[in-house]
């Protein structure tokens, strides 16, 4: 599975469950069992490595600015949703946070934001087909700290410089 399609699963999955997070996950799980276990295990490898990509202090201080605090689990379920909101939202957050206030269109702090079971999508399917734990992807480990310089995610003065458009439409 190379990159382009990974893209597309995520994103025809995401269409289909209307942005719902937990019916994204739900569809997600059943398109990786239409696939061989290798298959799904390129997709684990192709999240996972998205997954450590966003583990940054800016994308955590965008985070925190966004669901109105972000605790460890918070921000690693985040992550998840970020992926799951496809590669223009994803890379453009990546490049720019503050972009997010942009990229995402109608935003339910109830529902969005939180895409923990898109995290496990990959290794239930896995485990459906093969009746194992999904193996040792083989790739790098996740940084034990986020990437970047640290942000007080306390200061909310300096949150609302770093990130003034995620500022102005979530926080204010």
């Amino acid at each position: 599975m190379d990159e382009t399609e990974f893209w597309e699963i995520v994103d025809t999955t995401r269409e289909r469950a209307g942005d719902d997070p937990q019916a994204h996950a739900e569809l997600l799980v059943e398109r990786l069992l239409e696939a061989d276990p290798d298959a799904v295990l390129d997709f684990a490898r192709h999240f996972e490595a998205r997954y450590n990509r966003a583990y940054t202090w800016e994308l955590w201080g965008a985070a925190w600015v966004l669901l109105d605090g972000a605790s460890d689990d918070a921000f690693d379920y985040f992550r998840c949703w970020l992926i799951g909101q496809g590669r223009e939202v994803f890379e453009g957050a990546l490049h720019e946070p503050d972009d997010l206030a942009d990229l995402l269109g109608p935003f339910d702090d109830e529902a969005d934001g939180d895409g923990e079971e898109l995290g496990y999508a990959a290794d239930e399917a896995y485990e459906r087909l093969t009746g194992a734990d999904t193996p040792d992807l083989g790739i790098a480990a996740a940084p034990v700290d986020p990437a970047g310089t640290p942000i007080d995610l306390e200061d909310d003065d300096a949150l609302a410089v770093r990130f003034p458009r995620l500022w102005d439409r979530f926080a204010a």
